[in-house]
């Protein structure tokens, strides 16, 4: 198994990598202007590393009921499958921001998070929860982890 790691935003689209050895990498986000040029980064790191399956953060309520951020998020995985048809495991990322941002220098830097580590780490900390389940549990495509 190759997993694409992703934590869907509106301006930036985090992304990491894990495979069986069951450890996530940050991958460098997807930061370009346009929609549709983030789109083609994301297919392209897919693409390129050969992914099986795509690993998506869903932004739960802190109630643990779907809002409207996860149904932009729904949007979004729709929209992803028409260019990659892979199997897609929403993976709770309640607070995997904030945590990445812990991994990550205190200071406010603005130039920081507009690179997209800060996205990327997040989508790191998504894949390496998944990953970990997997590897503690063994894999099975019919559960999604939340």
């Amino acid at each position: 198994m190759r997993c694409l790691g992703i934590d869907y935003g509106e301006r930036r689209i985090g992304l990491s990598y894990g495979d069986d050895i069951g450890v996530a990498v940050p991958l460098p986000a997807a930061v370009e202007r346009e929609f549709e040029q983030r789109l083609a980064h994301v297919v392209a790191e897919a693409q390129g590393r050969r992914a099986t399956d795509l690993v998506v953060g869903y932004p739960y309520n802190m109630d643990g009921s779907a809002g409207f951020k996860a149904r932009e998020v729904d949007v979004f995985i729709e929209r992803l499958v028409k260019e990659i048809p892979l199997p897609v495991h929403r993976v709770d990322e309640r607070l995997s921001s904030r945590a990445a941002v812990e991994h990550l220098p205190k200071r406010r830097d603005d130039a920081l998070r507009r690179s997209g580590k800060i996205d990327s780490m997040a989508a790191c900390l998504i894949l390496q929860d998944f990953l970990n389940q997997h590897v503690r549990h063994g894999f099975d495509p019919e559960h999604e982890f939340g």
